[in-house]
């Protein structure tokens, strides 16, 4: 017995001797942990650009509303439903991947002076899917007297100069997580952007001439 022991011996002396296997066991421990690290990272860098996407899409809805206009023999130009359309559709091929129309909100506001001279939300049209409400008020706001002094952020707020007017867009998108959708699932990235209107409008309101289209409407 005692001659089959000893190799047995020799061999369990061996194995408590041999460390190579040392630095495979330490990865396998760190190797979830980095993983992890690494797919954070990658979600963490597309939240970022989705912040960024969602942003540019806000400023460059403001910007072509602030320029769509009609042409009106010897009259001031118009705004149509079917500019206002166009302009949505412009977003939502520009946020591609996005989506807006199934995961967001566009919100365009015209804010302008009312005859009391205070601001004054004229219109409003919307676009998407998202069940959102504007955060700083509906059509028809401030159609009368000045409790209305402007709409936006507190540390932003914008108010329209007699004779003219401002497209005020909200943007809301319900993030898509890449990895992480049991984590994210109410992340919700909102941006603004306001422009003037360029050159001259007729603000006596929307036309919708015919062949009529289908407005937008916030419902």
């Amino acid at each position: 017995m005692s001659n089959l022991m000893k190799p047995l011996g020799t061999l369990l002396a061996r194995l408590a001797r041999n460390k190579s296997g040392v630095a495979m066991i330490e990865f396998a421990y760190s190797a979830p942990v980095l993983a992890l690290l690494l797919i954070g990272g990658v979600e963490l860098s597309n939240f970022a650009i989705t912040h960024m996407r969602v942003s540019q899409v806000a400023v460059s809805l403001a910007d072509n509303a602030s320029r769509a206009k009609q042409s009106v023999v010897s009259g001031v130009p118009r705004i149509r439903e079917a500019d206002v359309n166009e302009v949505f559709s412009a977003a939502q091929l520009q946020g591609g991947t996005l989506d807006f129309q199934a995961h967001g909100r566009l919100i365009l506001s015209s804010l302008e002076t009312n005859a009391s001279g205070g601001q004054w939300i004229h219109w409003q049209r919307c676009f998407g899917d998202g069940d959102y409400d504007s955060s700083y008020g509906v059509q028809g706001d401030g159609a009368t007297g000045t409790s209305l002094t402007g709409i936006g952020p507190t540390n932003r707020r914008v108010s329209a100069e007699s004779g003219t007017a401002i497209m005020f867009v909200e943007v809301v998108y319900d993030y898509q997580p890449l990895l992480f959708s049991d984590f994210m699932q109410s992340a919700q990235i909102r941006k603004t952007a306001a422009m003037y209107v360029r050159d001259n409008r007729d603000l006596s309101g929307i036309y919708n001439p015919s062949p009529s289209v289908t407005a937008n409407v916030c419902t």
